[in-house]
């Protein structure tokens, strides 16, 4: 299975499975609060870092780099006071295949982007494009700082409404298959709800009460998994 170039509605689950996953292999939930300019829009593949530095050429730089499927994810530190991204590259990124584009930072164009349909995430939207021409970074290719996150890419990103989160890629195959583990208990828990069976019954909750364990010690005794 190449995850690499399988997004989340390919994969039918979410970056909150995902993120669930992570905690239960041990592994850092590296998310930011990002969302998308069309709400419902997902996205996921290979990361291709690009560090903004006032200028489009890195970006086009990195599309050079790019194979179909990657998802181009912009390091403009943050920044509130500029967009860095707009409709050209947006419109470049999706004719070199790629799966979305994440802005660690704010774009513009935003009715352009709707009409693209290209999955783009980012903090907003500003109508100022970049402000000035800084220094570019050695690592301006290699790596993207996201919020706490460095990222490269060895890493693979997914996104949706809940936001953007990073993993590995050498344990996205096992984190695939732990996640689709906890949808579907999830899942089969949320039907057994609309069906009249309350989340409290399926989860012996009173019993829990009287246990003296801690509610994650009773879900492992009992095999639920709204936290475990």
């Amino acid at each position: 299975m190449d995850l690499s170039q399988t997004d989340l509605a390919a994969l039918d689950l979410t970056t909150a499975h995902l993120a669930d996953a992570c905690i239960r292999a041990n592994i850092p939930v590296r998310t930011a609060v990002l969302t998308p300019v069309v709400p419902g829009t997902k996205t996921g593949g290979r990361v291709l870092p690009a560090r903004h530095a006032g200028s489009v050429d890195v970006f086009l730089e990195a599309l050079e780099r790019s194979a179909p499927g990657d998802v181009l994810v912009v390091d403009n530190d943050g920044r509130r006071d500029e967009a860095c991204v707009g409709d050209m590259i947006v419109l470049e990124a999706q004719k070199a295949g790629l799966a979305g584009v994440v802005v660690w930072g704010l774009h513009r164009d935003t009715q352009d982007l709707r009409a693209i349909g290209l999955p783009v995430f980012s903090l907003g939207a500003n109508p100022t494009g970049p402000l000035s021409l800084r220094d570019r970074a050695p690592e301006a290719l290699s790596t993207a700082e996201v919020d706490q996150w460095t990222v490269t890419s060895d890493d693979l990103v997914f996104g949706d409404d809940d936001g953007v989160l990073f993993v590995p890629a050498a344990e996205a195959e096992a984190l695939v298959e732990k996640a689709r583990g906890i949808r579907d208990v999830e899942r089969a828990q949320a039907d057994r709800v609309r069906q009249g069976e309350s989340l409290r019954s399926q989860l012996r909750f009173a019993e829990y009460l009287e246990s003296g364990l801690t509610f994650r010690e009773h879900l492992r005794r009992i095999g639920g998994a709204v936290e475990e």
